[in-house]
């Protein structure tokens, strides 16, 4: 698809979804913390690790169509991945002179987001040599 209209659809309705699990995923982590951004850091890590799987997908050649990692990569996980969030929660942490949490949060969400993104890359490299069929 080479439609500059259809692909910024597709890609709009993969940030919707990802938007929409994003919140999701903030609101049910509402019930094990208040306090501390929990749904953000697990919207950055897993989507981190989705990123992860896709570019090992892609790396396979032609897996997925270039169309589909747009609506995935830049829609679906952009929308669910909340680095805005992250930077204004730590500000507000830092505002609140709660340096070691602003510390350890940005951090711990860096360091789980990379470990999880090299994880999917690793899981799909692993999957496309003992797989076969739809790895393959």
């Amino acid at each position: 698809m080479t439609n500059p209209w259809g692909i910024s659809l597709l890609v709009g309705l993969g940030g919707f979804a990802g938007s929409v699990a994003r919140y999701g995923l903030s609101v049910t982590s509402q019930r094990f913390s208040i306090e501390w951004p929990l749904g953000t850091l697990a919207a950055n890590v897993l989507g981190c690790l989705a990123i992860g799987i896709l570019t090992g997908l892609s790396a396979r050649g032609e897996t997925l169509s270039p169309e589909i990692r747009l609506a995935l990569a830049t829609g679906f996980c952009g929308g669910f991945t909340t680095m805005s969030s992250m930077v204004y929660e730590t500000a507000e942490m830092i505002r609140a002179s709660e340096y070691l949490h602003a510390t350890v949060y940005v951090a711990g969400t860096f360091l789980l987001s990379m470990t999880a993104f090299v994880i999917g890359v690793i899981a799909m490299r692993i999957l496309s040599k003992i797989g076969g069929g739809l790895w393959s």
